[in-house]
Formats: structure tokens, C-alpha cells, sequence
């Protein structure tokens, strides 16, 4: 069950890249912050990270902090005019003792005003890094995302899940809902052992949730959620295949309310409904003794989701096509049943799936 976005346009890495250089020159302008030195004016720190990072940035606080080490002007002469005979204490002990007193007091406050200015620009340092790391981190996601994009848009089912798997504690929603697709496309792979499918299968699902963590409002997270739950199932027997599907249905339909033109997502509430439709009698008197309600649909509902999806975005699904031929001939529609197979024959393969497609339509085609 996996639907293929639009393939992003094929530029050159290198155009990507320097659109990329472009963009975090900008954002680095904007992250960068002027100090002000009470004597040298104004020093823009705009990129610490690149000029030795932490250390630059350190260093430049402590030039920024050496007029204070000489004292400040004012307070100098605040202090000067104390130490010229005022009396200290309760109960004033004269103009001598008050001197020591002053010297003391002043070089005491000289010593905190250079440890609180140093700090203070430490910190402001310590913020401008910081605020630096965040937007170089979000660049970073951008460029994997765009990679990512391209291996699925060509089909490199491999090269893909190596490149997500590397980013497996990431933080992001769209990282990971892209991780959890690339692991189960990995599984889907007949090349895949049958314990490596059942890994892959179990960590997609672990991705997917994860994503859904971090951001529940995002669309594709809700629906490889379910599409992962109903994996999980293929594994854990049909009782637990037929708990879940409420909840696999659930997230189908949250991620059409959160994005209404994914085809995907309405092609999926399609097989779910042909899979109900199609349930074997045995298994329905199982769901009839364990569940109060099962769940159930016809052939017809599942033919409108198909429609809709094709509707939404035509031509965008092999797997679509074929549904709409296998629902037409459960229906005993052979004519629309014809229409339908032959185009699913006809889809470019781009992926194994589509290669599994076109075997199975001509199959269904030459059994007519």
C-alpha cells in the first residue's frame, strides 16, 4: 500500500546546493549579533562557527571585556572621590582607615564588573552560537529531506534506507515518517529475508509512532501509522489484525482531514474496505465472537474510495488501477473490470511493486 509522490525535479547537486549556500548565508546574516565595546564601538560577530567556533567567540567577549579590566571612567571617579577622606562603617573610624576601605572596595568592584561583563558576552556568544547550531541543524534536515525525495522518486530502495536509517533519533516528523517508509518499502523488497521483513516491519512501526510524537498534526505520519499497524498484524495473527483495523482506519481519515488531495491516503481506506468486503466466512465468525462490532464494508464503498483516489490525482497508483479492475470483477463488471486491468498492465514499472502489478493484471486479464 504505498503511493508514489511526484518525482521532485531532477536539478544537478550542484544547483541544489548553492540555492541551499544562498539560503544559510541569509539566515546566518540574521542569526549574526553586534556587541558594543564601551571603547572600540561596535563588533559584528556574524558567523563564530566559522572562524573556530566556540573559542572565537569566547575570545572575542574577552576583548570585548578588557576596557573594564582598566575601569571604567565613571566609575573611577565615583571611587577616586570616595577614597578622598569619606568615612566607611557605623560608626566612621576616620579618613585613613576609610582610604584602605576605598582602595579595597574599588578594586573588589572593578573584579565584578569585568566577571559580569566577560559573562554577559559569554552568554550573548554562547546564544549567537547556539542560534547559529539551529539554523545550520535545519539545513541540514532540508538537504537530507531533498535526498531523500530524489532516491524515492527514482526507486533506489537501498541507497534510500541507508541514507534515513543514519537519522534514526532525529527529532523530526518528516525524517521519520520518511525513515518508516523507506524500512517498509526495504521489507517489500523480494530480495528480503523473511526475519529481516519481520525487523523491518516492527521498526517502520516504531518510526512511524515516533513521528506522530513529535507532530501530530502531520498528514503522511497518520497514514504510514497505519500503514505500518496493519503490517505489524500480517505477524501477530488475525485477532490482533482485526483489533487494529479501527484504529488503522482512524489514522487513515485523520491524515484526509489534515490533507484531503492525497490520493494515497483514499486509496488506502479503499483497500481497507475491499479487505473487509473480501473477509473469509471463517474469519468473520471469529471477529463475530471476539468483537461486539467488527468491522465490515462492501465491494461497492471500496469501488467510490478507488474512484476518489483516481479522481484526486489520475494515473498516480498502479496498485489504484488494479483495485479498481479486481473490485469491478468482484462486482461482475467485466467490461469497466477490462478497462481497468489492462491499464495496470500498461503502468511503467518503476518499482518492484509495479513489477508485481503488472504480473497480477495479466494474470487476472488472461483468466477472463
Amino acid at each position: 500500500m504505498r503511493g508514489r509522490p511526484s518525482q521532485p525535479p531532477q536539478a544537478g547537486r550542484a544547483g541544489r546546493g548553492s540555492a541551499l549556500g544562498s539560503r544559510h548565508g541569509w539566515q546566518a546574516e540574521r542569526a549574526g549579533a553586534a556587541l558594543v565595546s564601551p571603547s572600540a564601538g561596535v563588533l559584528r560577530v556574524t558567523d563564530p562557527l566559522l572562524r573556530g567556533g566556540v573559542m572565537a567567540a569566547v575570545v572575542e567577549a574577552l576583548v570585548l571585556a578588557r576596557p573594564f579590566r582598566r575601569g571604567h571612567p565613571c566609575l573611577g571617579r565615583l571611587l577616586q572621590r570616595g577614597a578622598g577622606g569619606a568615612t566607611y562603617g557605623p560608626r566612621g573610624r576616620g579618613a585613613s582607615r576609610g582610604a584602605g576601605d576605598s582602595e579595597v572596595l574599588r578594586k573588589s568592584l572593578q573584579r565584578g564588573v569585568v566577571l559580569s561583563t566577560g559573562a554577559f558576552l559569554v552568554y550573548e556568544a554562547h546564544k549567537l552560537i547556539s542560534g547559529f547550531a539551529e539554523v545550520h541543524a535545519s539545513f541540514k534536515v532540508e538537504e537530507v529531506i531533498e535526498q531523500a525525495d530524489y532516491l524515492y522518486g527514482s526507486g533506489e530502495t537501498e541507497k534510500l534506507y541507508r541514507l534515513l536509517v543514519q537519522h534514526k533519533n532525529s527529532n523530526d516528523a518528516e525524517l521519520l515518517w520518511r525513515l518508516a517508509r523507506a524500512s517498509r518499502d526495504l521489507a517489500q523488497l523480494s530480495s528480503t529475508s523473511a526475519e529481516e521483513k519481520k525487523q523491518l516491519a516492527y521498526a517502520a512501526l516504531e518510526y512511524a509512532k515516533k513521528a506522530l510524537e513529535k507532530n501530530e498534526s502531520n498528514s503522511a505520519a497518520h497514514k504510514w501509522y497505519g500503514i505500518c499497524l496493519s503490517d505489524v498484524g500480517d505477524f501477530e495473527g488475525i485477532k490482533t489484525k482485526i483489533g487494529n483495523a479501527f484504529i488503522i482506519k482512524d489514522h487513515f481519515q485523520k491524515a484526509i482531514e489534515l490533507n484531503p488531495k492525497d490520493a494515497t491516503t483514499i486509496h488506502l481506506i479503499g483497500i481497507w474496505c475491499y479487505t473487509f468486503a473480501e473477509m473469509p466466512w471463517y474469519q468473520r465468525k471469529i471477529a463475530a465472537t471476539l468483537f461486539a462490532s467488527p468491522p465490515t464494508s462492501t465491494f461497492q464503498e471500496a469501488l467510490r474510495y478507488f474512484h476518489m483516489a483516481e479522481e484526486a490525482d489520475p494515473n498516480f497508483y498502479s496498485k489504484n488501477l488494479l483495485f479498481l479492475g479486481k473490485t469491478y470483477l468482484k462486482l461482475n463488471n467485466k467490461k469497466m473490470a477490462l478497462l481497468w486491468l489492462s491499464k495496470a498492465k500498461e503502468y511503467p514499472a518503476h518499482t518492484e511493486e509495479d513489477k508485481q502489478v503488472q504480473k497480477e493484471a495479466l494474470e487476472l486479464l488472461n483468466s477472463m
